[in-house]
């Protein structure tokens, strides 16, 4: 039976969007940039987990460059264990810089994020298969941060199963994990799922207190099987602020109502959220921490998430712990289930206030306005197959999939600003799309 989906662009506001390139890497395992009318304006044949194009300013002034995945690690468990080597490349398709054979084990085992640092190191999350003694005699996925040099040194580590007790588990907690690592300890998806990592950068509560706990280099990570965002002082190791996993019995009521509109309130439940970063100074909102809450099932043990399942975009202020902003379905006058993704996914705020979103479970990418308002949708018309459990089938891996299945899935994207591509690239005047007929 043949299943159809929409593909491309369905609707796009010319007069409300923010008009830049985006960057994605699609189910095809191919790297692509795109301009909002959807056409391809280059591409890279390899995959990005997640794929970026480098700020000029931190890239000594190189244009067009891309992170990417440059090899398999060949291991037969794939999930965070599959990349080999990771790389940079140029518009061209040269490669810049690569990291992997030099890595301890000889692959980088690098997986769900990576950063170009002020400094020229790259902060890398990787996975260390290895025996956390908090968890048993397993030998786990544990996951952590490399700070690696370019010519290839790590220089700084930190690994998360040394910091479990600053994580607030509650005895019920500790005993799920450990129950859960038993039965699967070789998961190949890692008994956290850290899933983002991103230093902070300047920011206005460093201005106001430079002692405080928001050093720009301190690092926010994300764990997605736990339900925990939390900061990573970088000179100690220390988790120096964090929110998750539990909330309060009034602050869970509210996770049962997700599309509570009142703001700013307190912040409630997140489950299996995605790339929590905090926004750059000179954009709407700087300063407060962006997430993707997937509102998929996580957590040790498992958060009660709300009947009329569908995700959201939370903008907390990381003082107040509050929810300033955010976005669901219902903001665009639609029911809340109509957006959801249990699983990867992100939003970056954008220079006019408005913000892209990745839906990633299905591959669509939008934009709305402050006011929830969807200027701009497409949905990638790339798929490919995925499959878990079967390393001799050498297509992507799917977390939850058992047998090949088609899929456009889309972990992250990028909106790419035009001076970060090569002068000439060339892009088409936006064309209205489905005005009549707002998403």
């Amino acid at each position: 039976m043949a299943y159809v989906r929409q593909s491309g662009v369905t609707y796009l506001d010319p007069e409300l969007v923010h008009d830049s390139f985006v960057l994605f890497t699609g189910a095809d395992s191919v790297t692509r940039v795109i301009d909002l009318n959807g056409t391809v304006v280059h591409e890279w044949p390899y995959a990005g987990v997640p794929p970026r194009i480098l700020d000029p300013a931190l890239n000594d002034g190189r244009i067009g460059d891309v992170g990417v995945q440059l090899s398999d690690s060949g291991d037969a468990r794939g999930g965070i264990y599959a990349n080999g080597t990771v790389g940079q490349l140029s518009w061209s398709g040269e490669r810049v810089w690569s990291w992997g054979e030099q890595a301890p084990g000889g692959a980088a085992r690098q997986n769900h994020d990576w950063e170009l640092l002020p400094n020229g190191n790259r902060l890398i999350l990787v996975t260390v298969p290895r025996v956390v003694p908090a968890l048993g005699d397993h030998v786990v996925g544990d996951q952590g941060l490399y700070e690696v040099t370019p010519a290839g040194e790590i220089v700084w580590t930190w690994l998360a199963g040394d910091h479990l007790d600053e994580f607030g588990f509650s005895e019920a907690g500790w005993a799920a994990l450990r129950e859960t690592v038993a039965r699967d300890p070789e998961d190949p998806w890692g008994y956290l799922e850290m899933n983002s990592a991103k230093s902070l950068g300047p920011n206005r509560w460093n201005d106001a207190q430079p002692d405080s706990v928001f050093r720009p280099d301190n690092i926010l990570v994300s764990f997605r099987k736990a339900n925990i965002i939390a900061l990573i002082d970088k000179a100690t190791g220390a988790v120096a602020w964090k929110v998750g996993p539990y909330y309060t019995a009034e602050a869970g009521a509210q996770h049962q109502r997700i599309n509570a509109h009142k703001v700013p309130r307190a912040l409630d439940q997140t489950s299996g959220q995605h790339n929590p970063h905090m926004i750059a100074p000179g954009l709407p909102g700087a300063g407060n921490i962006l997430v993707f809450d997937n509102q998929g099932g996580a957590g040790y043990p498992p958060a009660p998430i709300g009947i009329y399942a569908g995700s959201r975009i939370l903008e907390i202020d990381p003082v107040t712990r509050e929810i300033v902003w955010q976005y669901t379905a219902e903001d665009s006058g639609r029911p809340s289930w109509t957006f959801f993704s249990s699983f990867v996914s992100n939003a970056q705020r954008l220079p006019n206030g408005n913000t892209l979103i990745t839906e990633g479970m299905h591959g669509r990418l939008f934009q709305v306005t402050s006011d929830g308002d969807v200027v701009w949708e497409y949905h990638s018309p790339y798929q490919g197959y995925g499959v878990a459990g079967e390393p001799e089938v050498k297509q992507p891996r799917v977390p939850g999939v058992d047998r090949l299945t088609l899929t456009a899935l889309v972990y992250r994207s990028q909106a790419v600003p035009f001076d970060w591509t090569p002068a000439g690239t060339p892009r088409t005047p936006l064309r209205a799309v489905g005005l009549g007929d707002r998403p």
